[in-house]
C-alpha cells in the first residue's frame, strides 16, 4: 500500500500537538495527527481539566460550609463523590470531543493508533485496522509524559494511586498520604482534605511547592495546616507495607524513620517523558533523563524532526506546550518564530488557596546578581477580597532596582491564577515599575493589589 503523504505529521494530540496541527493547517500545510488514546492528551482527559472540575466541586462544598458568614442557610451539607467524578469526566469528555471538531474544521487528518518513526520523514501507525504508512518532510513529537513511579512505591490502583486513580477513586480516603507537594500532589491533597480526608503531605525538599518563592511557600503551608493538613518537609517515604485495607508508610525525617498508617496513598513524585517505542535512538535523537534534547526552537538536531511540550522538558505546562506548537509550525512555514522564554511562563496551582507565579523568585534574582526592590500587599487590605470573604493571601513583586524591570511576581490567595496573567503580559512587554504605577486599575477588584504591591516596592503603597 502506498504511503500517505503530508507536509506535517504531529505525533500526540495533547495541548502541544493539536495546537501545532491547527497552526500548521492555518498556514496552508496538509497535516496529519496521530493519537494512541484520547484527543486532547493527558491535559484535557486526565490532568488540567478534570482536576479543576473536581477542585471546583470541593471549593463549592467549602463555601457551603461558610454559608452563615454570608447570611445564608445551608443545612446538612454533603457530597456524592461518584457524582463529583461523573461531572469531571463529562467536562473532560466535552472538551475532548471539541478537539475532534477542531481537527475536522481545520482539515487535519486524524489517525488513532501508536506511532513509530522507522526512518527520517516516515511514520508508521499501528491502528485497530492494521498499519498506516505516512510520510512528511516535517514531524513534530508531542507525546507528552506520564507519572513517575519510584521502586517500592508503585501504584496498584487500590491502596496506592497515581493521578489517574485519584481522578476516578474507588473509595473516599479516610486517612490519606500524598507523596510530593508539587502542583499535582498539593491539588489532590487540597481536594481530598476539603472533602474530609485526614491528609498528610510528605515533601523531600525543605518546603512545600518547592518551585515557588520561599515566602509564598511558607504562607501556603501555614494555610494548609490551618485547614487540617499535616505537612512533613525534608522527609522521604522509604517503604510502603501493604496489607488488606491499609498501608504502613516508613517515613524518614530528621534522620529517623517513623511508621504511619494510611488507607490510601497518592504518589505525585514527578513525570517521565514518553520517549519509548518511537525509534528515536536509531534516528540519532539525543534523550536525556527521558526527555528529548532540543534547541530553543524545539529542533532535535535531526533535520525535519521537532519535539515540543512535556517530552522536551521543563517547564511541564500545557500552555508552554501550546506556544511551542505554534512556534514550530511558524518555523516550518518560514514565519518569524518566537521561542519560549521560561522566565515568562506562569505557573499556576489550583489548591486552596491558589498559588501563581511568573519570573524569578527573590532568591533566584539575588543569585543572578540583581540588586532588587521587593513589594508586598496582603489581601486583607483589599476591599473586594474582604467583600468576597477571601482575606487570606498576598501578592509579591520583585524589580531590578537599577532599571525598574519587573523580574518576578508571586501570589497566593483567591483567584490568583486569573490575576497572574497581568504580570505575564508585563514581563513579555518588558514592563518597568513606572509603567505599572501609572496604570489605572479598576475598583473594586482584586487586581488593585497588583498595583499596590508595585507601589510598595517603591515606598508608595496607599492602603497599608
Amino acid at each position: 500500500m502506498a504511503a500517505k503523504s503530508f507536509d506535517l505529521i504531529v505525533i500526540g494530540a495533547g495541548p502541544g500537538g493539536y495546537v501545532a496541527a491547527i497552526r500548521g493547517a492555518q498556514l496552508g500545510m496538509s497535516v496529519a495527527i496521530v493519537e494512541r488514546e484520547h484527543l486532547g492528551g493527558i491535559c484535557l482527559n486526565w490532568g488540567c481539566i478534570p482536576t479543576k472540575a473536581m477542585l471546583r466541586s470541593s471549593e463549592v462544598f467549602h463555601l457551603m460550609h461558610r454559608a452563615k458568614e454570608f447570611g445564608l442557610k445551608a443545612d446538612n451539607v454533603g457530597y456524592d463523590l461518584d457524582a463529583v467524578v461523573k461531572r469531571s469526566r463529562q467536562v473532560a469528555g466535552q472538551l475532548s470531543g471539541g478537539i475532534g471538531h477542531l481537527m475536522k474544521k481545520n482539515k487535519v487528518t486524524v489517525f488513532m493508533g501508536a506511532a513509530t518513526i522507522p526512518a527520517k520523514g516516515k511514520v508508521s501507525v499501528k491502528t485497530d485496522k492494521g498499519a498506516e504508512e505516512l510520510t512528511a518532510k516535517n514531524i513534530v513529537l508531542a507525546t507528552g509524559a506520564r507519572a513517575r513511579e519510584l521502586p517500592g512505591l508503585e501504584a496498584d490502583g487500590d491502596l496506592v494511586w497515581t493521578y489517574k486513580h485519584a481522578l476516578e477513586p474507588k473509595h473516599m480516603p479516610k486517612k490519606l498520604l500524598v507523596i510530593g507537594s508539587g502542583a499535582i500532589g498539593i491539588e489532590f491533597a487540597s481536594f481530598y482534605n476539603t472533602l474530609g480526608a485526614d491528609t498528610t503531605v510528605v515533601e523531600v525538599m525543605d518546603r512545600v511547592l518547592p518551585v515557588e518563592d520561599a515566602e509564598i511557600s511558607a504562607f501556603a503551608k501555614k494555610s494548609f495546616e490551618k485547614q487540617g493538613m499535616k505537612i512533613m518537609q525534608k522527609a522521604m517515604v522509604k517503604q510502603l507495607d501493604r496489607a488488606k485495607g491499609k498501608v504502613t508508610a516508613h517515613i524518614e525525617v530528621g534522620g529517623k524513620v517513623e511508621k504511619h498508617e494510611f488507607d490510601t496513598v497518592i504518589s505525585a513524585v514527578g513525570i517521565v517523558g514518553n520517549v519509548e517505542g518511537l525509534g528515536l535512538e536509531d534516528l540519532g535523537v539525543k534523550v536525556d533523563r527521558t526527555h528529548v534534547v532540543t534547541d530553543e526552537f524545539c529542533r532535535t538536531g535531526v533535520d525535519g524532526l521537532y519535539a515540543i511540550g512535556d517530552i522536551a522538558g521543563a517547564p511541564w505546562l500545557a500552555h508552554k506546550a501550546s506556544h511551542e506548537g505554534v512556534m514550530v509550525a511558524d518555523l516550518i512555514a518560514g514565519k518569524h518564530a518566537h521561542p519560549v522564554k521560561p522566565e515568562t511562563i506562569a505557573g499556576c496551582t489550583y489548591c486552596h488557596p491558589q498559588v501563581a507565579s511568573v519570573g524569578y523568585t527573590e532568591a533566584k534574582a539575588k543569585e543572578l546578581g540583581y540588586e532588587i526592590k521587593v513589594g508586598r500587599f496582603p489581601f486583607i487590605g483589599n476591599g473586594k477580597a474582604i467583600a468576597l470573604g477571601e482575606q487570606e493571601g498576598m501578592i509579591k513583586t520583585i524589580f531590578d532596582a537599577k532599571t525598574g524591570e519587573l523580574l518576578g511576581a508571586h501570589m497566593v490567595g483567591a483567584e490568583v491564577t486569573e490575576l497572574i496573567q497581568g504580570y505575564v503580559v508585563g514581563r513579555q512587554l518588558e514592563t518597568t515599575e513606572e509603567d505599572l504605577m501609572n496604570t489605572v486599575f479598576p475598583h473594586p477588584t482584586l487586581s488593585e493589589m497588583m498595583h499596590e504591591s508595585v507601589l510598595d516596592a517603591y515606598g508608595r503603597v496607599i492602603h497599608m
